[in-house]
Formats: C-alpha cells, sequence, structure tokens
C-alpha cells in the first residue's frame, strides 16, 4: 500500500507521524512546541543542502559539489564546452565513464574517437577514466565517490546515490559545466517529501518492485516535482544497502530534484566492504522534523509489479494484469496507435496465449537491474531451469566487473548460462535503445529504468515497433523459468537469503585512470573527426520574431522523443550531425521547417533584409503588421532576430540529455512554449543553450506555420518575467490577423538572464574572460 499525505507532516523520533494539522501531539510526543521553520531545518537533507551552500542564504541556494560524472554520450560536449570558457584543470573529482557509446558498431571508430578524447581529457585536466565494459556510471559512483553527507552532480538523470547518504543530482551539462568554472548550482530552496517505509518486503519483491509501486502513486500528480525525497522509517532497516540503491535509482521516473536516506550499519558495511568506511556517517532527521508531505509505503503489502508501455508511472500489480489482460493491454494498443502515427502496428492481445501473455525477450541490465542481489536472485531462481528454445530469450548485464567477477566465483553466472541467458558486460545500451532491441511488434521485460516510446530502439517511421514493460529481475527470472509466460516473482518458491557480496577492486586497480589532481597541461587533446566544435550562436536582440515549427499537445514530450536515443548517440559529439535527428520520431518535418529559419536568419545578419525578403516574401506583410502594432515606432528585419519555436504541452521528461535543447538551438531554435516544463533539468538545458523558456496558460491558438512577435524581449528579461506581451500574426500569406498572446517566465536567476541574452553559456563564459 502506497498512500500520500495531503498535508504536511511532523516526523517525531523518526517514527511517528504526526499530520500538520495535529501539530500539537508533537509536543506530547518530544516536550516541545514544533514550527515548521525549526522542523524543516531537522531534516537530513537540509543538513547537506546548508554544508554545500555558498550563499548566506538558504532560501536561495547556491551550491557547489564534491564531485561530478558523465558518460560517453555527455562528457565530449562538456568538456568542449568548458575548454572553449576558459577551464584549465578539473577543480573536483570528476569521472568520465564509458558506458553509453561502448559498443563501436556504429559509424566506424566515431564512438572509440570519443573514448579517446576522453581518455585525454582526463590526462590533460585530471580526471578519472573508466574504459567501456568496466562498469556503468551509477554503479562505479557507488562503489568509489559515493560517501555520506556529499553531493554529487551528474550529467545522466539518474544520478541517483541518496541510499548511500549522498544527495546527487542528474542535469544537462551546462550546469557540469558551470562547476568545472567554480560556478554554482541555483537552486531555490526545494520542498522535502518523506518517504515513509514500514514493514519489510516479502520474498520475491524486488526493488523495481517497491520503486514501480512509488512511481505509480506520485507520477501523474506532481507530488514529488523538483522536490526532494528523503526515506525515512523502520522500514529502511529491512532492506540492504543494494537493494536500497535499485530503490533509489528509479526516483528519477517521479521528477523529483534527488534523494537522500537515513543511514545505518548496514550502509557502513557497504561502504567498508568497498574500502571506504571512512566515508560513512550516521545520517537521520532530528527528533522533530518537518516535511512538506509525505508518501508512506507499507514495505509487506507490496506485490510484484509491472509498469506497461509507454510509461514507468503506467503501473500495475502483475496480478491484477493477468486478470484484466485483454482491457488493460487494449488500452496500451490505443496508445501505441498515437505513438505510431499510422506508420507502424504494434499489438499486444494477440501475445495472449491460453489465457497468459507471452513476451519475447527479456533483460536484467544497467544501474536498475544488474546490481549484484538482482543478478544472484535471478540466478538462484533459474538453477536447473530452462528459458527454452523458442522465441523468448533472457541476457543480463552485471553492472560492473567486480560484480561480475563475483558472480562468476560464486557459480551464479554459470546457472544462468546453463539456462539460456546471454551475459553481457557492463553497458547501458539496453536502457536507452543501443542494445538488444526487439524484434518488430515484439514485447520485452526488463529491469531497467525506462520505457518510454521507442526507447528501446524500434522506429516506427520506418514500419518497425516494439515496446518495453519494466519489472523486476525476480519476476523476469520467473518468467524466464515459464519460458516466457508473464510470472510473478511470488508464483515461485525458493526466494532464499543469497550469499553476502565480496567486493574486490581489482579490475578498477588495473584499468581506471586515475588522474584526479594530476593534470598535464602539456597534453594535448585527442580528436576523431566526428569531434566538432559548437557552431557560433547570436547573442539575443532587442525584438524577436519567432516561427511555430512544431506544435506538440501530447500531456508529456520526453526527451527521448525531442532528441532520440540508440544510434544517434554515435553523432552526441558532432552537434549539426546530431540536430538531423531532432523530432525525428515525432515530428519529421521539424528540421526542414527550422533549418529555413535558421536560413532567413543567417541571411539577416550577413546579407541584409533584401536578400531575407527574397527568401521569404511572406515577411514584408509580418512587418507591416508588426509595424502596425508599434505605430509610430519602425521595426525592421534587420533589428528584430528571427528563430524558430517548439510548443508542447508539458516538454523534458526523462533523460537529463542538454542536446534535446542544444539540438534546437543549433539548427536556429530560439525558444519553447509550453504549460509546464516537466522537469528542472530540461528547462535548466534550454536557458543553458540560450533559448527562451516561455509558458501560458491558454490553450496554443496558434499553429505550425505562423509567427508569434515579441517586442522588447531584452527589456523584458530585466523586468519580474510576468505579463510578457506577444503577438500572433499569421503565416504572413494574405492579410495578417494579429492576436495578442500572453506569455510568462517563471523565475531565472540573475546569470540565467544573462545567459540567455548572451546567445548560450558558451557565449557568456567567452564574455566574462
Amino acid at each position: 500500500m502506497v498512500s500520500l499525505y495531503e498535508e504536511g507532516i511532523y516526523l517525531v523520533n523518526g517514527t511517528q507521524i504526526v499530520p500538520e494539522s495535529e501539530r500539537g501531539k508533537v509536543k506530547t510526543l518530544a516536550g516541545r512546541e514544533a514550527s515548521r521553520e525549526a522542523g524543516r531545518k531537522g531534516t537530513i537533507a537540509y543538513s547537506i543542502l546548508e554544508a554545500h551552500n555558498t550563499s548566506d542564504n538558504m532560501e536561495h541556494l547556491k551550491l557547489r559539489f564534491d564531485s561530478m560524472a558523465s558518460h560517453d554520450i555527455t562528457f565530449v560536449g562538456i568538456v568542449q564546452t568548458a575548454k572553449a570558457s576558459g577551464m584549465e584543470q578539473f577543480p573536483i573529482p570528476y569521472v568520465l565513464t564509458n558506458c553509453h557509446n561502448t559498443l563501436c558498431a556504429v559509424g566506424g571508430t566515431i564512438n572509440e574517437d570519443d573514448h579517446m578524447f576522453g581518455l585525454s581529457a582526463a590526462k590533460k585536466y585530471g580526471g578519472i577514466y573508466v574504459p567501456p565494459h568496466i562498469a556503468v556510471i551509477h554503479q562505479y559512483m557507488r562503489e568509489r565517490m559515493a560517501g555520506c553527507g556529499r553531493m554529487i552532480l551528474g550529467s545522466d538523470s539518474h544520478t541517483r546515490y541518496g541510499a548511500l547518504g549522498t544527495m546527487a543530482v542528474g542535469e544537462g551539462g551546462g550546469e557540469l559545466v558551470k562547476q568545472l568554472l567554480r560556478d554554482t548550482y541555483d537552486v531555490a530552496y526545494p520542498d522535502v517529501i518523506a518517504v515513509y517505509l514500514d514493514g519489510a518486503p516479502r520474498p520475491g519483491t524486488g526493488p523495481q518492485d517497491i520503486a514501480l509501486a512509488v512511481i505509480g502513486a506520485v507520477f501523474k500528480n506532481g507530488y514529488v516535482k523538483n522536490k526532494v525525497m528523503e526515506f525515512v522509517g523502520p522500514g529502511v532497516a529491512s532492506m540492504t544497502t543494494d537493494y536500497r540503491n535499485g530503490v533509489d535509482v528509479m526516483t528519477t521516473e517521479t521528477t523529483c530534484l534527488t534523494s537522500i536516506w537515513r543511514t545505518d550499519e548496514d550502509t557502513r558495511a557497504y561502504l567498508a566492504l568497498h574500502g571506504r568506511e571512512e566515508d560513512y556517517r550516521e545520517l537521520k532527521p532530528a527528533d522533530v522534523a518537518y516535511y512538506d508531505g509525505c508518501v508512506y509505503v507499507d514495505l509487506s503489502t507490496v506485490k510484484p509489479m509491472i509498469a506497461l508501455p509507454f510509461h514507468p508511472s503506467n503501473t500495475y500489480e502483475i496480478d491484477e494484469l493477468k486478470a484484466n489482460l485483454s482491457d488493460i493491454l487494449g488500452s496500451v494498443e490505443k496508445e501505441a496507435e498515437k505513438i505510431s502515427g499510422g506508420n507502424a502496428h504494434f499489438s499486444l492481445r494477440d501475445k495472449i496465449i491460453n489465457g497468459e501473455l507471452t513476451v519475447q525477450q527479456a533483460v536484467i541490465a544497467g544501474c536498475a537491474g544488474g546490481t549484484y542481489s538482482n543478478v544472484m536472485e535471478a540466478a538462484q531462481a533459474l538453477k536447473g531451469k530452462n528459458c527454452g528454445c523458442d522465441e523468448f530469450s533472457l541476457a543480463v548485464y552485471p553492472s560492473s566487473q567486480p560484480v561480475f567477477a563475483d558472480l562468476v566465483k560464486k557459480g551464479a553466472v554459470s546457472n544462468l548460462m546453463d539456462a539460456g541467458a546471454i551475459i553481457r558486460t557492463a553497458f547501458c545500451g539496453p536502457c536507452f535503445g543501443a542494445g538488444d532491441t526487439p524484434c518488430n511488434n515484439g514485447l520485452s521485460i526488463r529491469h531497467t529504468t525506462r520505457n518510454f516510446p521507442n526507447r528501446e530502439g524500434s522506429k516506427p517511421g520506418s514500419g518497425q515497433m516494439a515496446a518495453v514493460a519494466l519489472m523486476d529481475a525476480r519476476s523476469i527470472a520467473a518468467t524466464a523459468a515459464n519460458g516466457g509466460r508473464l510470472t510473478s516473482a511470488w508464483e515461485m518458491d525458493g526466494w532464499d537469503k543469497i550469499p553476502d557480496y565480496e567486493f574486490d577492486g581489482i579490475s578498477y586497480e588495473n584499468r581506471v585512470y586515475m588522474g584526479y589532481g594530476k593534470g598535464q597541461k602539456d597534453k594535448e587533446l585527442v580528436y576523431g573527426p566526428n569531434i566538432k566544435d559548437w557552431p557560433e550562436m547570436s547573442p539575443l536582440a532587442d525584438n524577436i520574431l519567432l516561427k511555430v515549427c512544431s506544435k506538440i499537445m501530447d500531456p508529456v514530450t520526453t526527451t527521448d522523443e525531442l532528441i532520440p536515443s540508440g544510434e544517434t548517440s554515435s553523432y552526441r559529439s558532432n552537434p549539426l550531425g546530431l540536430a538531423e535527428f531532432t523530432l525525428s520520431r515525432r515530428d519529421p518535418e521539424y528540421v526542414g521547417r527550422a533549418k529555413a529559419v535558421d536560413a532567413l536568419e543567417k541571411a539577416r545578419v550577413l546579407q541584409g533584409a533584401e536578400k531575407e525578403l527574397e527568401m521569404a516574401p511572406e515577411l514584408k506583410g509580418i512587418f507591416e503588421a508588426i509595424n502596425k502594432i508599434q505605430g509610430s515606432d519602425k521595426v525592421t528585419i534587420q533589428d528584430t532576430e528571427i528563430g524558430s519555436l517548439v510548443y508542447a504541452v508539458k516538454p523534458g521528461d526523462g533523460s537529463a540529455r542538454e542536446q534535446a535543447a542544444s539540438c534546437q538551438r543549433v539548427i536556429g531554435g530560439l525558444a519553447n512554449i509550453c504549460k509546464e516544463y516537466a522537469t528542472k533539468r530540461y528547462r535548466s538545458n534550454v536557458m543553458n543553450w540560450g533559448m527562451l523558456p516561455f509558458q501560458m496558460e491558454a490553450e496554443p491558438e496558434f499553429e505550425v506555420g505562423d509567427y508569434i512577435y515579441i517586442p522588447g524581449i531584452k527589456e523584458a528579461l530585466d523586468g519580474d518575467l510576468k505579463n510578457m506581451k506577444a503577438y500572433v500574426l499569421g503565416d504572413g500569406v494574405g492579410e495578417c490577423e494579429v492576436k495578442e498572446l500572453n506569455l510568462y517566465i517563471a523565475d531565472m536567476t540573475e546569470e540565467e538572464r544573462a545567459i540567455v541574452k548572451a546567445g548560450s553559456l558558451i557565449n557568456y563564459n567567452r564574455s566574462r574572460q
């Protein structure tokens, strides 16, 4: 059972929940009066944020992190941007892992060139370089970097190490660049939500089951959006730290800002096992702590779960699904029709055979699924079993070489292989479409992090579509033992205690380049032919004219839709090459439209209004309409910046990848308009790439091809950002019908305003030099 409190709560002595409306009870329990102000300071989150805040204002935090992490589809751009901004060394430990572009099977040597660039950057600037196949980013950070009371920033949305007492934040690359330049991460003090764990998980219930139960309860209502999830309560002690890690990493799918857990002797034991007992300290709430809300979880009632396509919040108990197969699967098929846009067919009810759902593929992998306890439990369940020789297949990816090595020593790998599973190395590919793409119309069950549309690698635009359902490794093992017939772990016996994990770091000692504090300035960065510099981006003009190049009315637009993952990852080091894929799976005509607008802007800057009017004669009517609005103030093409615009209802759910914004920018993107941004990190990316993060409350009364004029935008950025007047002018064909549009921008820091005015974070940093 997962339930949400409709008001704030006081947590007394770490075990007793007192709703705010019953505040008087706190004095009876704790012997003193309670107040919100004092109680907020009693959370674990407050103590860590206060220790990392460089300002004297706890309402507006300016944070510096203890260390950072990036992988090989983000670190090239981050280093390039920081280098262009004047960075000479990594000022804090910076881990560069190679777990996303691991396979160099696409584009010749493109991916391996990125790896060599990363190694050269670690040597030149003093970084830590983890070669391909050695560890996925988050497992390495758990094993070697996370510690109690620390803060870590990562350029991956699943940067979450709360179970180790570390507040970790996943952000776009621009925020990491700021840390490399000794600037700060600026954020308003967030609400803190208690996740009160009670009871203990039943045998066969795994961390993914707990996580999916919570995600299903909080995602759609935004209960923890951009807030801190603080895990407390007696149920924490019922889980090992390895198990807690599996729950914690999935908090990203709630859209929270970060997470933190109370620590205990099991946390100490985990750190000691990894040779870092000195990084332990007890973290727990004060005897009275105030939380802005509470998620209550009775762990003993959580059953094996499944998140059906196409989102981790589309959750059901497996038993519930099996009792209503046709109805529930039919609803997913309808969603698939919308997603495919008629380009591909995806069905699920045809997979019901003799009343059971059959799946074609299973994967246990990555930072969520590939941990020791998950793989070991799956191996024990499959010992002596047989996955069968039909269409069903199972692939297992241990999360690091040390985990892999111990699984080998304990016989788990041979148990899995004997059952028919394929064992692979540490790789994040199954999470984002670069490994194990299912067959056309196939259903894959995965203990990974996400199941967004086409994230598994299918291409509806080319007539090929598959989908992923998320499950825990234990239920995946039970399903594999039944040859692919969907099975809950509770339908099997034998979920016994697994042998303790024995960590041996020799593979890290022999292969990881440990260069922090040992930068060699004379070393040269190693560039491959696909590693390109960022193109020039213009500073913001006084007035802007936006052309609507995409209008997406879906309830949520993910970063995977804004810039697809999978094979496009090979172009993450080539800004213009990657930009060709922008919105390619959601709005294939967008790139052509945006590039046409960008050509107009380039003509304005380089060749003047005459050339621009020749390219787009409708602009004559547009500017006639603008000058009717302006009255006596003459506005010309020459003093009005022209850019493209994307409207989406709620953009940015999912990955932290900055390319979701930068790909729009490098082909002329100048703004987004939405009702709300799905995540802080996507909105930050929009601003760091010099685009305006507009919002509006009304329904959009404009269409693709329409122009929107916003006068005095630079002056407006100096104001309160409310009630910003804009004008919809139509497409310029025929007489322009002018409609007023009320826009606003949520709070921006002074630095964010300056970055947007400069045209990008790169421009802003260059100007500071």
